[in-house]
C-alpha cells in the first residue's frame, strides 16, 4: 500500500444535523500490530450512529469506550461494515488477504479502516455481501433476543415496536421461525404492508391511529403479550408496560426517541411482576457459532428475507443519515464506501 494513496472518511467536528458529516481524503492507514488493513465495501446506517452524531451518547457511561464513542471532537463516523482484507500487520494470525470480513465498532463509513484482527468476524461463503452487511450482525443481536434474552415459545403473543425497521423486520421473522404469533407496531399504513410482506406479522397496530395497549388487550382476548420487544426508548416505555401478560417480558435495546427517565421499580410489580432488561447482543456472543449456523441455514432455504430499503454512496451519506432519523424507510440503509 503507497503512501500516496487516499482514502474517503466520514469525518464529523461538531454535533448536530447531518449536515456536520464533512467527507475527507485521508492518507490510507497502515495496520500495526495486531491488525489488518480493509477495503471497505459496505456501511450500515444505524441509529446509534445518529445518536453519535447527534450527540446523545456523550454523557452515557456505556458508550464511553473507545470502541463505541470517541470521546473527543473530530471523530469518524460508523460501527458497523462488510470489506475486503488487503493487507495484514504484524503477529496477526487466522487472517488472509483477499478474506471477506465483518468489522463491528471502529470508524466503518470510511474506503479502508485498520481494525483489530482478533475482533474481526469471517462471512461464510454463502453469503452475499449486501446480506451480510444488511443482517448478518444485526440477526445475531435478534438471534440473541429471541433465544436467549427471553426463549419464544409457539404460540407466544410478541409486540414488536418499530417492526418496519431493519431490526424490527428480523424480529418479526425469527419470532414466526419459533412458532411465535407477532403483532407488529408502525407508524403507517405504507409501513403496516412492509411489515405484513417482509415480517410475516400476524397482526399489525398503526400507532398513529390507535391506542396501542388497548388494541394489544384485544387481539390477545385481554391476556397480553407474553414479550415486547423495543429500539424506540422513552416514547413507547409506558405503553409497552400495559401490554404484557403477568409474568412477561420486556427486552428493550435501544433509545431511538430517547433514554427512559428513571421510575419507580415498584411499577413492574404494579404492572403484574414483569421481567425488564434493557441488554445488547454482547452478553451472548459465547453462542455466535450456534447463531451462525441458523443464520447460514435460513439463508441457504430462503426462510429469512433481508430487506435492504436503500444503499446510498458515500456522498450521500447526511442524505442517507436524515432518511433514518425521519423514520422514512422500511427494512435496512446501507452506504457504498
Amino acid at each position: 500500500m503507497t503512501s500516496n494513496k487516499k482514502r474517503k472518511v466520514a469525518r464529523m467536528y461538531e454535533y448536530g444535523a447531518p449536515n456536520v458529516i464533512q467527507l475527507e481524503d485521508q492518507p490510507i492507514p497502515t495496520p500495526r500490530r495486531g491488525e489488518v488493513l480493509v477495503r471497505m465495501e459496505l456501511a450500515s446506517v444505524n441509529f446509534l450512529d445518529i445518536q453519535k452524531r447527534r450527540g446523545d451518547l456523550v454523557n452515557q457511561k456505556f458508550y464511553q469506550t473507545a470502541s463505541l464513542q470517541e470521546k473527543e471532537l473530530p471523530t469518524d463516523l460508523g460501527s458497523q461494515g462488510v470489506g475486503v482484507i488487503e493487507d495484514i500487520g504484524p503477529a496477526v494470525t487466522g487472517a488472509t488477504i483477499g478474506q471477506r470480513v465483518v468489522c463491528a465498532g471502529g470508524s466503518t463509513y470510511a474506503s479502508y479502516i485498520t481494525f483489530p484482527a482478533q475482533r474481526l468476524i469471517p462471512i461464510p461463503d454463502s453469503i452475499r455481501m449486501e446480506d451480510a452487511a444488511a443482517g448478518f450482525l444485526q440477526g445475531f443481536l435478534v438471534w440473541a433476543f429471541t433465544n436467549k434474552a427471553y426463549l419464544v415459545q409457539p404460540n407466544d403473543w410478541c409486540l414488536v415496536q418499530a417492526a418496519a425497521g431493519g431490526l424490527g423486520l428480523l424480529i418479526c421473522q425469527m419470532i414466526k421461525l419459533r412458532g411465535g404469533k407477532v403483532i407488529g407496531v408502525t407508524s403507517t399504513e405504507e409501513k403496516a404492508k412492509c411489515v405484513r410482506e417482509n415480517g410475516g406479522a400476524d397482526e399489525v397496530i398503526i400507532s398513529s391511529q390507535t391506542d396501542i395497549a388497548e388494541a394489544v388487550k384485544r387481539i390477545t382476548e385481554e391476556k397480553g403479550v407474553n414479550v415486547v420487544y423495543d429500539g424506540v426508548g422513552k416514547d413507547t416505555f409506558e405503553a409497552n408496560l400495559d401490554t404484557l401478560t403477568p409474568g412477561g417480558y420486556f427486552i428493550m435495546f435501544g433509545q431511538a426517541s430517547g433514554y427512559v427517565p428513571p421510575f419507580d421499580l415498584m411499577k413492574l410489580q404494579e404492572k403484574g411482576s414483569i421481567f425488564l432488561t434493557r441488554t445488547n447482543g454482547l452478553p451472548y456472543m459465547k453462542h455466535w457459532p450456534e447463531y451462525q449456523h441458523d443464520f447460514v441455514k435460513w439463508m441457504e432455504n430462503k426462510e429469512l428475507k433481508l430487506k435492504i430499503d436503500h444503499i446510498y454512496p458515500l456522498s450521500e451519506v447526511a442524505e442517507a443519515h436524515e432518511a433514518v432519523e425521519q423514520r422514512k424507510t422500511s427494512g435496512r440503509v446501507l452506504l457504498r464506501v
